[in-house]
């Protein structure tokens, strides 16, 4: 009976976010009241705050459980490459065709940045930290020398240089694109392993 409460209440909870998600990714966190997500999840307002305190509360659950990073650090932890730039390319290449699968990302990512100033970030980021640490492991397990760089700061340069391409990439019109060649991701990788001087 417990068992079966406990996962009612789930559904529940899971009804609640997907109804906010699908409110906010079309009206914004602040055009978006409790009212109306307790409408689209098909509950009264109190089965609303029976699971979730506040709205910001919901935002908070939708952004961590809608994060792409769920699905991303075990596809570049499953990198596969018999040198270290062969695995750093690979993995690139991974991360890149994950974050093109979540045309959602951008929109989640503006709301935190600009209705909230970024506040959720760092409680996110504590939360994924953990698991960055492996990535460094299977970077190391391939053939070739790395420079000696902490292993947290190895990895964040490597989301960061790749997150960038998949933000200008999704932002630049179709025309400028199509200046930059059909490669553009392969020279952004090699500019990453390589840097930018002939």
């Amino acid at each position: 009976m417990h068992e079966e409460l406990t996962r009612k209440g789930e559904q529940t909870q899971s009804r609640i976010m997907e109804a906010a998600y699908v409110l906010f990714m079309s009206q914004g966190y602040h055009g978006t009241s409790m009212r109306q997500i307790a409408q689209r999840a098909g509950l009264t307002l109190g089965g609303v705050y029976a699971h979730f305190a506040s709205k910001e509360e919901i935002w908070k659950a939708v952004l961590f459980e809608r994060h792409p990073y769920h699905t991303i650090l075990p596809v570049l932890r499953a990198t596969e490459g018999k040198t270290v730039e062969t695995l750093l390319r690979n993995a690139a290449r991974r991360l890149v065709g994950e974050l093109e699968k979540r045309s959602d990302l951008l929109h989640l990512m503006f709301i935190e940045i600009v209705e909230f100033n970024g506040m959720h970030l760092p409680a996110l980021y504590e939360q994924i930290a953990p698991e960055l640490t492996p990535l460094f492991d299977v970077i190391q397990a391939g053939e070739g020398r790395l420079r000696a760089i902490p292993p947290l700061l190895l990895v964040r340069s490597f989301l960061g240089f790749f997150f960038s391409y998949y933000i200008t990439e999704a932002m630049m019109p179709p025309s400028l694109r199509s200046l930059m060649g059909e490669d553009a991701l392969e020279v952004f990788i090699d500019i990453y392993l390589h840097g930018v001087m002939a």
